[in-house]
């Protein structure tokens, strides 16, 4: 009777544990996700800077910023932008060579900022439609560029970002 119940505890402290770790792990599995995702693909696990503009200027951007960055993009962007490709525009990906390539370039946060707040075209003659305007009501300063931080660190890292590797 005593092995009995000794075996029933330990069976009792195994089930406790696995819920309280089930818990744990329900609570928050996206900040673990994208602090792993971001540490692994994008190569971040201490702060990165990124080219803020074409005069040189950087702005740094932490785990935690990237990681918020992806939140943003998945929320906001995804639809659309699976891996870095563009569905309504194939031809036209976040790709590093793809975003140095438009006309204004998009391979600087400023240069990113700027189409996501009016869209144009690749070849910048003209609005666009197939990528929606980010208005300051829509997303702050800040947001759009913790968004275009993680875009151009995924666009110089992430295996496949915005080619057909991917």
């Amino acid at each position: 009777m005593l092995k009995m119940l000794n075996r029933f505890s330990w069976i009792r402290g195994i089930y406790l544990f696995a819920l309280v770790w089930l818990g744990i792990a329900l609570v928050s599995p996206s900040a673990h996700a994208a602090d792993a995702y971001i540490a692994r693909y994008l190569q971040v696990t201490e702060p990165i800077s990124l080219e803020r503009d074409d005069q040189g200027k950087t702005r740094s951007f932490s785990l935690q910023e990237l990681t918020a960055g992806k939140k943003l993009f998945e929320q906001n962007c995804l639809s659309c932008h699976v891996g870095g490709a563009t569905l309504p525009d194939p031809l036209v990906p976040l790709s590093l060579k793809a975003l140095q390539g438009a006309k204004p370039p998009r391979d600087t946060i400023n240069g990113l900022v700027a189409y996501l707040r009016h869209p144009m075209t690749y070849d910048g003659s003209e609005e666009t439609f197939s990528c929606r305007k980010v208005p300051e009501k829509w997303l702050s300063q800040a947001e759009v560029e913790t968004l275009a931080g993680f875009v151009l660190r995924a666009a110089q890292k992430a295996p496949g970002w915005g080619t057909d590797q991917f």
